[in-house]
């Protein structure tokens, strides 16, 4: 079977709202951030459906046996933020998640050539293969420093099935690039967007993501 890149984006009225005061200029600072958390968290909800590993088990109710279905906690949960404005997302995708280990990836794109390079990499030497890796950015512009971030995580040992990423607008470009690298993945985002401008940055977007998130 051929594997195909499949990019889901949920038509949940509260996704579209955040999203429309995520997009927003005149949005302050303080009520972006709150925007930004709410679209990690209802994004998250739906990359997590059918993904999260379970096990099947008998329990007692107060008042007979019944089958119960729960979150297998053999199976390792990561969250990887793209710094500096995946961290935005991570506290609406970890309300979900509270258990899962945070890895932050540190990665900065040079606006001339539209290179990313790595600054920080907290990621582990080696990770569970059976792994489930939720990637949080908010832009998929050029899909760049995606691509950087998964070869980081697969060459760790995780299978890339088992990734999901979460971001808030996507564009063609980066789509077409992960589509064509990695066709086994599943993205889900609140919006994609038909172009990018001349510095590579998605229109009609949100702006930069990180310097609305803190205010810089």
């Amino acid at each position: 079977m051929t594997l195909q890149l499949r990019v889901y984006v949920p038509p949940h009225p509260l996704i579209k709202h955040w999203l429309g005061v995520a997009r927003d200029v005149g949005t302050p600072s303080v009520l972006f951030r709150t925007a930004m958390t709410e679209l990690g968290r209802w994004l998250t909800y739906e990359a997590i459906r059918e993904w999260l590993p379970t096990e099947d088990t008998q329990i007692e109710t107060p008042l007979a046996a019944c089958p119960a279905t729960f979150i297998n906690p053999e199976i390792p949960v990561v969250v990887v933020p793209i710094l500096r404005a995946g961290l935005s997302l991570l506290d609406g995708a970890q309300s979900l998640l509270p258990l899962a280990s945070i890895y932050h990836l540190g990665l900065v794109r040079d606006e001339q050539t539209l290179k990313p390079s790595c600054y920080l990499n907290k990621l582990p030497a080696q990770m569970h293969p059976e792994t489930r890796v939720l990637i949080t950015d908010p832009m998929l512009a050029t899909g760049g420093s995606m691509v950087a971030a998964l070869e980081e995580i697969i060459q760790r040992g995780v299978d890339p099935v088992n990734i999901r990423i979460v971001s808030v607008v996507a564009a063609p470009p980066a789509l077409q690039k992960l589509s064509a690298d990695y066709p086994s993945l599943n993205i889900y985002t609140a919006a994609i967007d038909e172009v990018l401008n001349d510095q590579g940055f998605i229109v009609p977007g949100l702006g930069d993501a990180g310097d609305r998130t803190y205010g810089t």
